[in-house]
């Protein structure tokens, strides 16, 4: 099914019959030189800079080992407000400066060769002996600034004192890594300290491992994300329907209406202050009694992070033994350690994802993590999982069945007033300013987001430069958005913390409701069933045209609990008819409702 790209305020859909060749470049209409030389903004556009970046990338694909190439593009994202995708282009570009000065290096030669290109650009010195290592000293400058400053934006201090430290201990006097220096320090005194006179004098210092590295990025469709169906067409509905009958006969997926999700608690009284949201949503198209099972349906995108534990590696039900002799299971013929819970397993398994994966132990990554890292753990194994199906398959990780038709909770209709008033900045500094004013609901860290997915393909012998098409940052980020807004989560029976999670691209479909009127359990498989009691104790059963309304969170919870508890997964807080209802009552009583 041929992916449409979504509107956008300022996106340059440049599809394959409109993109320029080679040949003809875009610098006839816009001179990337500024862009290199770090000039300001020069009061572009943001359309001028997505055609920028367009071009910067289309030129990495080309020369996919010059690190110059990925600090312009850190740059060009800098200037667009995606701090996140500027601090991935710019480790990036470190790494290949140590592959430069490493004679052993993997991509020691062709880094090598793709700077030396730049050297001879350098009009300083006519001895290229001269002109390589200050250039390369100049790049790896820059990619400690850029690290620096963006990682500051998204709010990963720690992580961002590391590079400002290891920039530093290089290049001493620089002006700008010492600014950096002084703002990760008074941001993290703001966040440590409440006392406003320590925040501003030299007092209260902090230590680094103090200051907080969780930080957030900005959760939407980017504007040149041509992956993403048009998920209401004819085409898609039919698609998703025909797909619906195979796991639940009695539902059908339609276009629906859900409430604008807030940032901060809104009273009931004063109503929504956004019109709401059109997505889709599953609706039973009869009568269903209370009890009936309405769904079942099995995902081999489902992962565990049970080392030594007996769970199968496709659908990660619980196996009653891991004894190769034993009947019921069955093993993987090529590697140690791997068993399915049936043949049926095993071969489904062969044939979406396990061949890139056998013998290797990439998934040791997410594995054997502390008891506060379980779930951040899990979304990275989900991320392993499609690096591997795509890999087997064949398929771009975003059109993957399992995950094409997911909403990731993206931000929509960012106000076009916004993207004005940054066009009109004219610094950079002015810009980031107006940083705040985008939503920014996606969990962010370096560790995370940028050098563990990294890890995870060198694991698999995937060359990061060279799958750029396919394992660009901001189609993980785009991953991990769906991810977080639909997987299934189980607890482990021994010490009730998160084991195993899962995407199920059909029950994924139905939308959250704090007074849910069906239930959800998962084993092998996620089974729906029909609620007998509704919250507050009403009858259970589902009507006719009604929509199928599921939890992602204890639905026994006070309101302020459950936004807490479900603001990942949703990308705000929830407005569904009962929170605002019961915020209004807390507001009623003098509380304040969160």
């Amino acid at each position: 099914m041929q992916s449409t790209p979504l509107s956008h305020p300022f996106v340059i859909k440049l599809l394959p019959t409109q993109q320029p060749s080679t040949s003809t470049t875009l610098l006839d209409l816009i001179d990337l030189a500024s862009v290199k030389q770090g000039t300001s903004r020069m009061r572009r556009s943001s359309r001028e800079w997505l055609v920028i970046r367009h071009k910067l990338t289309e030129q990495l694909y080309e020369r996919p080992y010059d690190l110059s190439l990925y600090i312009d593009r850190a740059r060009t994202h800098t200037q667009l407000r995606y701090p996140d995708l500027a601090a991935g282009d710019a480790y990036r570009a470190l790494l290949l400066t140590d592959e430069i000065r490493d004679e052993t290096g993997e991509y020691h030669e062709e880094a090598s060769l793709a700077l030396a290109g730049h050297c001879r650009e350098d009009a300083r010195s006519s001895d290229q002996n001269e002109r390589f290592p200050r250039v390369l000293d100049e790049e790896t400058l820059k990619c400690y600034q850029i690290l620096t400053s963006s990682l500051t934006e998204c709010g990963c201090l720690r992580t961002a004192w590391d590079f400002c430290s290891r920039g530093l201990a290089l290049y001493t006097d620089d002006t700008e890594l010492l600014k950096g220096r002084d703002t990760i320090r008074r941001q993290g005194k703001q966040l440590l300290y409440k006392d406003v006179d320590c925040v501003n004098d030299d007092t209260g210092d902090i230590q680094p491992n103090d200051l907080p590295d969780q930080g957030s990025a900005r959760r939407e469709v980017y504007p040149w994300n041509t992956y993403e169906p048009d998920r209401f067409s004819q085409e898609s509905l039919d698609f998703l329907n025909a797909e619906m009958a195979k796991v639940a006969p009695k539902l059908e997926v339609k276009a629906t209406f859900l409430p604008f999700l807030q940032e901060t608690p809104t009273t009931a009284s004063n109503g929504p202050s956004h019109p709401p949201r059109k997505q889709l949503g599953v609706f039973a198209k009869e009568p269903l009694l209370p009890g009936e099972t309405i769904l079942r349906e099995t995902s081999l995108l489902a992962v565990n992070n049970r080392l030594h534990d007996s769970l199968c590696d496709a659908c990660s039900t619980r196996l009653p033994s891991t004894h190769p002799e034993t009947l019921q299971i069955a093993p993987c013929p090529d590697c140690e350690d791997t068993y399915f819970c049936s043949t049926e397993c095993l071969q489904r398994a062969m044939e979406s994802y396990h061949p890139a994966v056998c013998g290797l132990d990439m998934e040791a990554a997410g594995k054997e993590v502390e008891r506060n890292e379980t779930s951040e753990a899990l979304y990275l194994l989900l991320l392993a999982r499609v690096f591997a199906m795509a890999e087997t398959t064949g398929a771009h990780p975003l059109e993957l069945t399992e995950v094409k038709y997911i909403w990731g909770d993206f931000t929509e209709n960012v106000d076009e007033l916004v993207w004005q008033n940054l066009d009109r900045a004219s610094t950079s500094e002015e810009a980031s300013t107006l940083y705040p004013t985008f939503p920014k609901s996606l969990p962010f860290t370096f560790h995370q987001n940028i050098s563990l997915p990294l890890h995870l393909l060198q694991k698999m012998s995937l060359n990061p430069y060279l799958t750029l098409r396919t394992h660009d940052l901001w189609i993980h980020n785009t991953l991990l958005s769906k991810f977080r807004g639909t997987a299934s989560a189980r607890l482990s029976p021994l010490d009730c913390t998160a084991e195993a999670s899962a995407v199920h691209p059909m029950w994924c479909l139905a939308n959250h409701d704090c007074d849910p009127n069906v239930q959800w359990e998962w084993g092998g498989e996620i089974r729906f069933w029909v609620r007998g009691r509704r919250v507050g104790g009403r009858a259970g059963g589902v009507g006719t045209g009604e929509e199928i309304r599921g939890h992602y969170c204890d639905v026994g919870l006070g309101v302020r609990e459950r936004r807490e508890w479900a603001v990942g997964s949703l990308g705000g807080l929830c407005m569904c008819e009962r929170c605002r209802r019961e915020e209004a009552e807390e507001a009623a009583r003098g509380g304040k409702a969160a």
